[in-house]
């Protein structure tokens, strides 16, 4: 593919994505009876099975899955299965199941809310039918193949999305703090859509990042970015710029230029960068305290959890160590 051939299908893209993103902000703001939450402390942090993540050993899937139904939405393969205990999850495929799964633990050690996700390198699933996407990672007698599971929890109903510039929480270092997560683990699709709000059994509003696989790897345009790549995650920068008060950190996401003849999604994608602008340097090492909690072992099992190789292992905990390094040096 020449160069112009390139360029005009990124513009092609952008095109359909202009249109799809959410005019403006959406909170649905929370119901009056319901109390709001982004945050809540995790207590003893170094006792915390990162391997296992926020639904621990007793809640990961087991025995064989039976097919529901497929997920289209998104652009990454999903589809619905139900487990041996009558658990409903969503299957993931795809470039996103082993950094999901990673960042999703690290997130919720910081703190905050996430989903429940597992990987398994393989999974047998019954009646399984032939995928409209993902049938790649499909083989005979249903067995699939780098799955990341998420658990459908009944009791919470998604009530719409938050915007990261306008919500309950702005000015908070709970909410600052989760500004600097996505920096730590490059994560450089904030999309409002990526933000959900919660209603957990009507007493609780939870607000979460609830796609969290962009992560782990290189932030930038079209043509630079990657995830799940622990060699690009490893080449990156964390800080940008350091004044007595605040912290600007690194996440590129600005489209390559001629997008911006696209003006809704160059917008949405030039402001992400401001989501990890400007943040106080005293919620910086709020964040640098808690993170500096955790230890090697504990950092490593995140990555274990989500099927990396050793020597991939070894890279990416060592960057995150190193980022935590970063924020306890304020």
């Amino acid at each position: 593919m020449t160069r112009t051939s390139r360029i005009f299908s990124v513009c092609c893209i952008a095109t359909s994505f202009a249109f799809s993103f959410p005019a403006g902000a959406s909170d649905n703001s929370p119901d009056k009876h319901a109390s709001s939450a982004l945050w809540r402390h995790r207590g003893n942090i170094e006792s915390l099975n990162l391997f296992y993540g926020i639904g621990g050993k007793d809640r990961q899937p087991v025995g064989k899955f039976t097919f529901v139904k497929e997920d289209n939405s998104g652009s990454s393969p999903k589809f619905e299965v139900v487990d041996g205990r009558g658990v409903h999850w969503k299957v993931k495929l795809g470039a996103e199941t082993k950094s999901e799964t990673a960042a999703t633990r690290l997130v919720w050690a910081a703190g905050y809310f996430t989903d429940e996700d597992y990987y398994q390198f393989e999974i047998e699933v019954k009646n399984l039918p032939k995928l409209k996407r993902g049938h790649e990672f499909t083989w005979a007698d249903g067995v699939v193949r780098g799955v990341r599971l998420e658990r459908i929890v009944k009791e919470q109903k998604k009530i719409g999305n938050w915007s990261w510039f306008k919500n309950p929480f702005a000015g908070t270092k709970e909410l600052d703090g989760l500004r600097i997560m996505m920096a730590l683990i490059n994560n450089w699709d904030l999309k409002q859509v990526n933000n959900a709000i919660y209603r957990l059994n009507g007493t609780e509003t939870r607000y979460v990042v609830s796609d969290l696989g962009a992560t782990f790897g290189e932030t930038g345009d079209a043509f630079t970015r990657s995830r799940s790549n622990p060699s690009d995650y490893s080449e990156t920068s964390f800080v940008q710029k350091v004044t007595p008060d605040h912290v600007d950190f690194n996440l590129k996401s600005r489209p390559f230029f001629l997008s911006a003849i696209h003006v809704p999604y160059y917008v949405e994608r030039t402001r992400m960068q401001d989501v990890v602008k400007s943040i106080p340097l005293a919620h910086a090492r709020w964040l640098g305290k808690l993170l500096g909690q955790l230890s090697d072992q504990q950092i490593l099992d995140c990555f274990r959890a989500a099927g990396y190789s050793p020597s991939e292992i070894a890279v990416s905990a060592a960057m995150v160590k190193e980022r935590i390094g970063d924020l306890n040096r304020f």
